[in-house]
């Protein structure tokens, strides 16, 4: 009663004066006095009206659009400086204030920052002009405010002059951390920098990168828009479209650029997302049209609207969708909620702030809630200078604190106390009661150290003059049917990172993951990104990667290359495969049967071996030119044999140094021995005197194997020494390691073969000139088709080596040597073998003495023929010859002489009748 008792006189005597501003003194919002004064600038109303008429006036207008949040910030700085004025932090010393409406206004906010640079007690309000203000004495020592970013740096590049500290709750602008430009700047909140950086956080972490952006075209909307975009270009987000609102309600375009927005947002069906830097009756009527065409998205909130209660009441706000935004850090405001409670109690002579709103209490008396605040928001002071106030007002304590937005409120009650402390500093030896005891200059010094305890916590200004606060990640959540602003997590503006309360907390954050906004889908692992011809990065077709590539993660960029030496990769691969090894293992089925190959022909020549020792005394083995000889050509076989094994199993230095020269000094041995044995049975059964010759001087048996063989180990032992065989890991093979021996030098590789088959080669010549020894003992045929079957399998090596790779390249070498040795055991000794086992009585020296008898009969009886043969055409002549004979014999020497006619005279030689058995002699003795 008492409150309406005082308050309608106040309408009935105050609606001519309440709003216009006569003089300097009316142009103050609320005012009370101190020893020293701190200004507040707050955008109590959201515009101000423009005059119709014709020629416009530099006359400062009144404002429409009253904002509870706003009034609310200015009541929290009256409660901060007396709660101050109360306490014990500057005794002895009162706060004032000063402070302006500046209805969102550059123009009018300047005229304020005027009044505040203008000289202490001067009556007239002007600002003198100095060349050095460090000794003058301004109407305010500091300034709180302002609430928009806009508005701060114009006020700011002004207060600047006298570098008067200009403390910020509200503007969050990163330009404003440029001390240069903005020296005497200061706020209680982190910059945009930290708060679009949180947007990109919370979009990545939601696995959104195709998003719209809606931004006031203010120069708060744009350095926001422009800070959001460098921080989403360096996190891989795409901005599909920016829409700029203008900055003005009044403005004629307004409402067009609503609707061009909200056409933007209905026909971009791929963005879900859409991030909102805008003031709050910006927010108000886009989200009333966006009703209207039942959009429904994710939008994320700026600090500036995203705990506006105004909006979250909106009727039929949860068709929207989703609202996810970022506000300041709270603190503890229970004084200040105990304060609105006892509002009414308070006298409104000196704010009049808080006369206009008992005054819309009155207009407005009879709406419901979200009627009553949109009839507040719409009520000009035009309008209420033309009500009658015949209303009696009806107060609604609950309205306040249901729309006080806790940030706001907090960081204003902060900003309050910084410059108290930083006047306590200044005040330890100064008589401050004095308004010339100090100059804002000074306290800028002091403010820039001064440190303030929050919720037990100290927080200081950086160098940036700005308060490294955290953010409330808020969360609009519908509640019994009601739209709740719910704080989610908190995220540290220092670590970048977001902290949970709870894990309910944690599940409402993860559901946004439900919602896809993205320009294409997103690319699993094994797949790469593959930039179409649109002209953002995030609009790309997914193709997989190629082999031996691949990616592990999603939405990767590049695929990683697989180290094709070691690994390898499949098409559309999420890892990297290490490579089989491959190699001629114990266990493969081949090198099993190539073992056992090789163990027979060792079981063999063992066989050999015993057969041949037991028959010792035989012809045969006598004839093949002993025990000696046979036992060296089979162990140059064995040991061909042997070098097999190290072909097989895991390549090493030492097998592959060794089987090659193993190989190639045994097989020269071999061939050796065979050689001199070709020699031996070619001089035995040879009747040719100048051959007979040639043969005896190459005859030496032990000297010509030492320097066959000793030629071949030359060779190896340069080829070791010089270009040594080594392991080589071959990579041909995709999927595979082959390891093998490399050779090292194919040039002496092929030197070692061609000594062996230049060996070979003449072991064969000699071979054959002695085919047709007798019938039961052609060993010269056998060596003949033993040096065919090594030549032949060679022959078909060379180019089967040449085309061939892989793990069976070892078996090509391992059949070849098998081949060859085979050929040659079997042609050496499996006839004698079979001559000693079954046929034993060939195997006699009576046996061996008529055979060759009978060769060497045949063979003397056609040397003697041939000696004396003439054209078998004249057969009268042949007589003359038999006769002449007879006649003409030589009784000294037996020697007959031929003359043919035309030809030198021949002389021969009659064979005496022992001749044959004579020879018979000699050759069994020389085999």
């Amino acid at each position: 009663m008492a409150f309406a008792i005082f308050l309608i006189p106040c309408f009935a005597m105050g609606t001519d004066i309440a709003f216009s501003c006569q003089n300097a003194d009316d142009f103050v919002g609320a005012r009370a006095p101190g020893d020293i004064i701190i200004g507040g600038l707050f955008a109590v109303h959201s515009e101000m009206l423009h005059p119709e008429e014709e020629p416009i006036k530099p006359v400062i207008q009144n404002c429409a659009g009253f904002e509870i949040q706003v009034f609310l910030q200015t009541l929290a700085m009256i409660h901060a400086i007396e709660t101050i004025n109360n306490s014990t932090l500057l005794s002895g010393v009162t706060l004032g204030y000063e402070i302006y409406d500046t209805c969102a206004e550059v123009t009018k906010a300047m005229a304020s920052a005027l009044r505040f640079l203008s000289k202490f007690n001067s009556s007239e309000d002007a600002v003198g002009f100095k060349c050095n203000y460090s000794d003058y004495i301004p109407r305010v020592k500091a300034v709180t405010g302002a609430s928009y970013s806009e508005v701060s740096m114009a006020v700011s590049r002004l207060l600047a002059l006298q570098l008067i500290p200009q403390v910020s709750p509200a503007s969050s602008a990163e330009i404003l951390s440029d001390k240069i430009r903005f020296p005497s700047f200061f706020r209680t909140i982190p910059s945009d920098f930290h708060q679009t950086r949180a947007m990109t956080h919370l979009i990545c972490e939601s696995g959104w990168n195709w998003i719209g952006v809606i931004a006031t075209d203010d120069d708060n909307g744009r350095f926001a828009l422009e800070s959001f975009g460098v921080q989403a270009m360096a996190n891989n987000v795409c901005i599909a479209f920016k829409e700029m609102l203008p900055a003005y309600l009044s403005d004629s375009t307004f409402h067009t650029k609503v609707d061009q927005a909200i056409e933007k947002i209905v026909k971009e069906t791929r963005v879900n997302v859409i991030v909102v830097f805008m003031r709050q009756f910006h927010v108000l009527k886009l989200f009333k049209k966006a009703i209207e065409r039942n959009v429904n998205k994710i939008w994320i909130a700026s600090d500036n609207w995203s705990a506006a209660v105004k909006i979250s009441t909106i009727p039929n706000i949860r068709q929207l969708g989703t609202v996810v935004g970022f506000g300041f850090k709270n603190g503890d405001i229970s004084s200040f909620q105990e304060f609105l409670r006892n509002l009414h109690e308070r006298p409104t002579e000196n704010n009049k702030f808080l006369r206009e709103y008992i005054m819309l209490l009155s207009v407005c008396a009879h709406l419901e809630y979200h009627d009553f605040q949109t009839c507040i928001a719409n009520q000009s002071q035009d309008d209420l200078l033309e009500n009658d106030g015949s209303k009696p007002p009806l107060w609604r304590g609950d309205f306040l604190n249901a729309n006080v937005e806790p940030g706001f409120i907090h960081s204003t009650i902060l900003a309050v106390y910084a410059i108290a402390h930083a006047i306590e500093r200044q005040c330890k030896d100064r008589d401050c009661k004095d308004p010339s005891a100090f100059a804002p200059w000074e306290l800028l010094e002091e403010l820039k150290k001064v440190t303030v305890i929050d919720d037990d916590k100290e927080v200081k200004f950086d160098s940036n003059g700005d308060m490294s606060t955290s953010y409330d990640v808020l969360l609009w959540k519908e509640i019994d049917g009601h739209m709740e602003i719910t704080t989610m997590a908190e995220y540290d503006a220092e670590r970048g990172g977001f902290i949970f309360v709870d894990e309910e907390k944690k599940k409402d954050f993860l559901a946004l993951k439900k919602v896809q906004s993205t320009c294409s889908q997103h690319c699993r692992p094994g797949q790469v990104k593959k930039v179409t011809e649109s002209p953002h990065t995030c609009c790309y077709e997914c193709i997989y990667c190629p082999e031996n590539h691949y990616s592990n993660q999603t939405d990767m960029d590049y695929c990683y290359r697989c180290n094709n030496k070691t690994y390898w990769a499949p098409i559309n691969s999420t890892t990297c495969y290490r490579k089989t090894i491959y190699f001629l293992a114990w266990t493969d089925w081949f090198a099993i049967f190539l073992l056992l190959l090789s163990a027979f022909g060792v079981v063999l020549v063992l066989s050999i071996c015993v057969i041949f020792t037991k028959n010792l005394d035989t012809p045969v083995v006598k004839a093949s030119g002993g025990l000696t000889v046979c036992y060296m050509i089979l162990f140059s076989h064995f040991l061909i044999f042997l070098s097999t094994v190290f072909f097989i199993d895991i390549p090493t230095e030492f097998k592959c140094k060794t089987r090659q020269a193993l190989f190639g000094i045994s097989f020269t041995l071999c061939i050796s021995c065979i050689l001199i044995k070709s020699l031996k049975i070619l001089l035995a059964f040879s009747f040719d005197p100048k051959l007979q010759n040639f043969l005896k001087c190459m005859y030496k048996p032990i000297p010509t194997v030492v320097t066959c063989t000793g030629i071949q180990v030359i060779i190896c032992i340069f080829w070791l020494i010089f270009r040594t065989p080594f392991v080589n890991e071959n990579f041909s093979i995709p999927r595979a390691i082959i390891l093998e021996c490399n050779e090292g030098s194919i040039v002496a590789f092929g030197i070692m073969l061609g000594y062996i088959a230049a060996l070979a080669f003449i072991c064969f010549i000699f071979a054959f000139k002695g085919r047709k020894l007798p019938e039961n003992y052609n060993e010269a045929k056998f060596i003949t088709f033993g040096m065919l079957i090594y030549f032949i399998a060679w022959i078909i090596f060379i180019p089967v080596y040449a085309t061939t790779f892989g793990k069976y390249l070892p078996a090509v070498e391992i059949i070849v040597v098998l081949i060859s040795n085979y050929g040659i055991l079997c042609c050496n000794f499996l006839p004698k073998c079979y001559v000693i086992i079954y046929k034993q009585e060939a195997n006699t020296k009576s046996a061996f003495l008529k055979m060759v008898y009978t060769y060497s009969s045949k063979s003397a009886s056609s040397v003697a023929v041939s000696q004396v043969s003439l054209d078998s055409k004249s057969s009268s002549f042949q007589g003359t010859i038999k006769d002449s004979c007879k006649t003409e014999n030589d009784s000294v020497n037996g020697n007959c002489r031929f003359q043919v006619p035309g030809q030198p005279l021949i002389k021969g030689k009659a064979l005496p009748k022992n001749a044959a058995r004579t020879m018979v002699r000699k050759r069994v003795s020389s085999i």
